[in-house]
């Protein structure tokens, strides 16, 4: 009789652990501002290829997920503040993030780029060609960082978001802006405002100081139980077409290998 108790209790205890992973809810935390890759919709609904591939992972690993908006200032500390379990918002790989978090693999690669107005026929991007010319970038990303150690001499304006620098690029108020490759061919390709300003220009920027190894997930540093299981899941969503299928909902190249 002892023995079946025993079991009893057991038994009873492992339904209450599977009951306790099922139930599970983890938090993605992403900036609702950088387009196609994140954005709050008109219904105000959070979307983008970041979310769409996020809420796959999760699905893949049989978890619940919310999605939460965090301006790009914050999305570090409100991740280490535990407002939310990861970050999936574009974050390039590089060795001082890891500094504070922890990355998983990463779920695209990355390039960025210079954003000129139409017709400017620039062929020089010296710190000397842009002596005394305002550039852009959005604060607190690799490409402030880039443009502040390229451009010393030139006038550094940074900005909360994305579309901040794009507004300013519109009302010619920038001579030359830095973004990342992606969200910047979509908005001169398909933004009325984009396409009619400004235009890519000059060599994709790849210098891994800058665009480090690629973008990826980022967790807290303790959280390696979940950084692997991500890591997992992006491997499984790969093999079964899931990313593709999201990949090109938003691209005509294949982001995790840029071909």
């Amino acid at each position: 009789m002892k023995n079946r108790i025993v079991a009893l209790a057991l038994v009873c205890a492992g339904l209450l652990s599977s009951t306790a992973q099922a139930g599970e809810k983890l938090k993605i935390g992403t900036e609702g501002a950088y387009p196609p890759f994140n954005f709050v919709d008109s219904t105000g609904k959070v979307g983008g290829f970041d979310v769409e591939i996020g809420l796959a992972l999760c699905e893949r690993m049989k978890v619940e997920c919310e999605v939460v908006a965090q301006d790009w200032d914050g999305i570090i500390p409100g991740l280490l503040a535990k407002k939310y379990d990861m970050i999936i918002a574009s974050m390039f790989i590089t060795e001082e993030r890891k500094k504070q978090v922890a990355f998983t693999s990463p779920y695209y690669l990355a390039a960025m780029t210079h954003v000129a107005p139409k017709g400017a026929a620039l062929t020089e991007f010296s710190n000397e060609a842009f002596k005394g010319k305002v550039i852009g970038a959005q604060s607190g990303t690799t490409q402030a960082d880039y443009i502040a150690a390229v451009y010393p001499d030139a006038e550094i304006k940074l900005y909360p978001t994305q579309d901040e620098a794009n507004l300013d690029m519109v009302n010619g108020r920038l001579d030359l802006q830095v973004g990342d490759m992606l969200p910047m061919l979509d908005w001169v390709t398909k933004n009325d405002d984009g396409k009619g300003c400004c235009e890519l220009i000059g060599e994709p920027i790849t210098d891994k100081k800058f665009v480090g190894d690629g973008v990826g997930i980022a967790v807290r540093q303790e959280d390696n139980d979940l950084r692997e299981k991500l890591n997992k899941a992006l491997e499984e969503i790969r093999a079964d077409g899931t990313y593709q299928k999201i990949n090109d909902k938003y691209f005509t190249v294949d982001v995790y290998t840029m071909k």
